[in-house]
């Protein structure tokens, strides 16, 4: 039987990080935790946090289920997982650098050249172009997981538009609003400056041409999508404005917004839309979410586009094998947090051991997300393991398998009362002018009994996430 790092009790005694919280699990009533959780599924709704989930009928708009029991880290743990994070962003931001140039990490033969250059996330079009302060992901979400007291591991690099933020700031937000003195007896980190800290990161990668403090938007592609609430929430922190393609045009070298008072120039773009939807001119010739011009725009120097197109070739999933080889390579550095072993199915002797052992392992699509077109072997039926083995032998190139780890749990309060469930870590890295992140991310719970799966799409929910100060 598989056992797992419980991160509140080890050998039945509670361990500090959780000190405070035992005395206030234990006396909380039945009916007032159902209450609170009543009263938090409430603040949810008024505030309009919900999401989408794409194929299903009817109303899709649905809450994220919020679990009222934190997840802690003591002061040390976060220290270095921040270094590592910090690292690992370098190391991204390096690699893109380096092959949308010269290549060296390729020339080298560090990383074979078909992952790249053939990668359906590789974009020619910004091919010899050097962003402002040469960085391409501005927001970097790393998905870490826990499997013992020092035992962190990186299951996957999210440089793009990764999503969830909104969440990690509403959750203490509610549980602030909910629990006042877990608050005043506990010394936590705040969260509540990452806005700020957006905001500055965005202003400090202003393009060349931009002449003043820069104007900021955030570009969505309209309220049909599922992390619209994000879009808009992020936008009133910082105070910025969220528009749609159609609210914006180019002319005369720079991209202008439609206002009120008339054609205001736009100097950074936070997209929130994938890169083939950003200019139909570019990209998607059918696309309606973008801006004819934009591209020409962005490769003059006229606006700066946040996280650069392109930068999704850093996260595909068969390039996420070769992360560690990054550090070592552009920062002469060992890794700080380790990679979950990864066995490449494009290559001939890995497809055979995880054709063998596939009811031992995760098969994730290299492009995959959400949760979706995976297989964990462990949980799978004999006819589901054979019909994910078709989709492997039919095309190889497509599929990474990694084992299945044995994820750290936490307490979570569940109908039976309190109970283990597994959960994983998402910290959201700015990289600008510095690279600065909050104490903290969205902790994500699985909160099926033994489950490992904690995507929201897939039923999982969501946890305050608590670092504590010294």
């Amino acid at each position: 039987m598989t056992t797992y790092f419980n991160e509140m009790f080890e050998n039945d005694q509670v361990r500090a990080p959780y000190a405070r919280l035992e005395d206030w699990m234990r006396a909380m009533p039945a009916e007032l935790r159902q209450m609170k959780q009543a009263e938090a599924e409430a603040l949810f709704r008024r505030i309009g946090i919900t999401f989408a989930v794409y194929g299903e009928g009817g109303d899709p708009d649905r809450l994220i289920p919020f679990d009222m029991f934190p997840r802690v880290f003591a002061q040390n743990e976060w220290r270095r997982l921040e270094r590592g994070i910090k690292q690992r962003a370098r190391a991204l931001n390096a690699f893109l650098t380096d092959v949308y140039g010269r290549g060296e990490i390729v020339r080298a033969g560090k990383i074979p050249a078909k992952l790249v250059y053939q990668n359906e996330a590789y974009e020619r079009a910004v091919v010899g172009f050097q962003p402002p302060r040469g960085i391409y992901s501005h927001i970097v979400g790393i998905d870490l997981v826990r499997t013992g007291p020092d035992q962190f591991y990186v299951l996957e690099d999210n440089c793009r538009t990764p999503s969830g933020v909104s969440y990690m700031l509403e959750n203490r937000e509610i549980m602030m609003r909910m629990f006042p003195q877990l608050f005043r007896e506990n010394r936590i980190e705040p969260v509540d400056g990452y806005a700020e800290l957006l905001r500055r990161t965005l202003a400090s990668v202003a393009p060349a041409k931009c002449d003043r403090d820069p104007t900021i938007a955030i570009l969505t592609p309209g309220h049909f999508n599922s992390a619209y609430y994000e879009h808009s929430f992020l936008a009133d922190l910082m105070g910025v404005e969220l528009v749609e393609g159609a609210d914006l045009f180019v002319e005369g070298g720079f991209v202008w917004m439609r206002t009120t008072r008339g054609p205001q120039k736009v100097d950074v773009i936070y997209r929130r839309i994938d890169d083939s939807f950003l200019d139909p001119l570019c990209f998607r010739p059918d696309s309606m979410l973008g801006v004819p011009g934009l591209m020409d725009v962005y490769r003059s120097g006229g606006v700066t586009i946040a996280s650069a197109p392109g930068a999704g070739v850093a996260d595909d999933k068969a390039i996420y094998t070769f992360v560690p080889e990054m550090v070592r390579f552009y920062l002469g550095e060992e890794p700080i947090l380790e990679n979950v072993p990864t066995w490449q199915c494009a290559k001939p002797d890995e497809l055979k051991y995880v054709l063998e052992h596939l009811p031992e392992l995760v098969v994730k699509e290299v492009h995959g997300s959400g949760g979706y077109g995976m297989l964990v072997g462990p949980k799978s039926t004999k006819a589901q393991i054979e019909a994910f083995r078709a989709k492997i032998e039919d095309d190889p190139d497509n599929y990474i398998a990694q084992p299945t780890l044995a994820l750290s749990t936490t307490p979570t309060f569940v109908e039976e009362g309190i109970a283990p469930r597994h959960v994983d870590l998402r910290p959201y890295c700015l990289v600008g002018e510095q690279i600065e992140l909050v104490p903290g991310g969205l902790t994500r719970v699985a909160l099926t009994e033994g489950s490992l799966v904690v995507n929201s799409s897939q039923g999982g929910g969501v946890k305050d996430t608590w670092v504590l100060a010294e």
